[in-house]
């Protein structure tokens, strides 16, 4: 009820002055329901950082739902579905998420170096994980470094060192020889590159559909799953023991009877393993979450899949089954701590979207932000 008091008692969407557009260091108050708690605030930004305590002479800059800045957690900027793109291209695809509310990008994998977005301070923040790393002509051409097993441990170093602290390893691919989705390299490489990219400092995740690949590289400790369809009881209970993260990506899974149509001719054991996968997802996912597995959203934006519909991946897990609050969570709150990433508490660094109405009554107010707080500043 307290929102609904505050809704109609001081709720006014407030034109953002000029003058606060251009200069960060002026205090700038902010008004409403501050999530996840719900409870009706003056939030300030000065310097850049978030304060609760009164500015005499901020600027009240809007009014509304206030959500610490979402998290795209499974995202490729610079690359389109030809392979890497230019600095001009890649600016584009980051303006468009950043304007969706995605104000942090754990980028899944790149087949460009996008290490100078660290410098573009209207530019999302962004966590890199360097080049996927993939067996060789078992992937997707021009987007990987493409390996032999032998190799497997030099490129993981080697990425490992040129992202921030993520690698990305390709778990599952398919196999023109079996015809079906089998894993790309042999237990004991991928748990040797894990340790070495442990060793560097850095974590891993692995693209996995099926099933087949996922026990040895839990086994080896990896620390996050992308997409995880092929998971069972016993491996989502060692998921949960180990605190493995997932991202499952449910827009993208939905493409999953489109890729079995495409590949049945040439592979049918493929396309029926591709079906049966889309059958079970639905309750593979839910028995995920239902079992406490830390789960994340992720858009799976770039290539073939358009930028700026993380709103779109939020939705698409509330639709699977997860509560408002967990969906929007999953991209915010819970996706920030996590990734290292402070909400919405004093002192911490002011990225966050205004709405104007509750996004925890109804998600599609998330692709409607009203303002947009990335680094202090007001960008959309």
């Amino acid at each position: 009820m307290r929102w609904l008091r505050w809704a109609v008692d001081e709720f006014t969407q407030e034109t953002v002055p000029a003058a606060v557009r251009v200069d960060a260091m002026n205090a700038m108050r902010f008004s409403g329901p501050v999530l996840p708690d719900g409870e009706v605030q003056d939030l300030y930004v000065v310097d850049g950082r978030i304060t609760f305590e009164r500015q005499a002479g901020a600027e009240t800059v809007a009014s509304g739902w206030i959500v610490p800045g979402l998290v795209d957690a499974h995202c490729h900027l610079g690359m389109d579905d030809g392979g890497a793109v230019g600095h001009d291209e890649t600016v584009e695809q980051a303006v468009i998420d950043r304007d969706a509310g995605a104000l942090l990008i754990r980028d899944c994998g790149s087949a460009a170096d996008t290490s100078w977005v660290h410098e573009r301070e209207e530019l999302p923040r962004l966590i890199r994980a360097g080049r996927h790393i993939a067996r060789s002509r078992r992937y997707i051409r021009n987007y990987a470094e493409e390996v032999e097993p032998d190799d497997l441990v030099a490129a993981t170093r080697e990425q490992a060192r040129r992202s921030d602290g993520w690698v990305k390893l390709v778990g599952d691919w398919i196999s023109r020889e079996e015809g079906d989705l089998a894993p790309s390299f042999p237990a004991g490489a991928f748990a040797a590159a894990i340790e070495a990219a442990h060793d560097e400092g850095a974590k891993v995740t692995a693209h996995c559909f099926g099933p087949d690949v996922l026990p040895g590289l839990l086994d080896a400790g990896i620390n996050c799953i992308e997409h995880g369809t092929g998971l069972s009881e016993d491996l989502i209970a060692q998921m949960l023991a180990q605190g493995t993260a997932l991202v499952p990506t449910v827009m993208q899974l939905q493409k999953f009877p489109v890729h079995a149509a495409q590949g049945r001719e040439r592979f049918p054991t493929y396309a029926d393993r591709m079906e049966d996968l889309f059958r079970r997802h639905r309750d593979t996912l839910m028995a995920a979450h239902e079992a406490g597995v830390p789960m994340y959203a992720g858009s799976d934006s770039g290539g073939v899949a358009r930028h700026g519909n993380l709103p779109g991946e939020v939705i698409a897990l509330h639709d699977l089954g997860f509560s408002r609050y967990d969906a929007l969570a999953a991209a915010s709150w819970r996706a920030r701590e996590w990734l290292g990433h402070q909400g919405l508490v004093e002192g911490a660094e002011a990225d966050f979207v205004v709405y104007d109405s509750d996004p925890l009554a109804d998600l599609e107010v998330l692709r409607r932000p009203a303002c947009i707080v990335l680094r202090g500043r007001v960008v959309a």
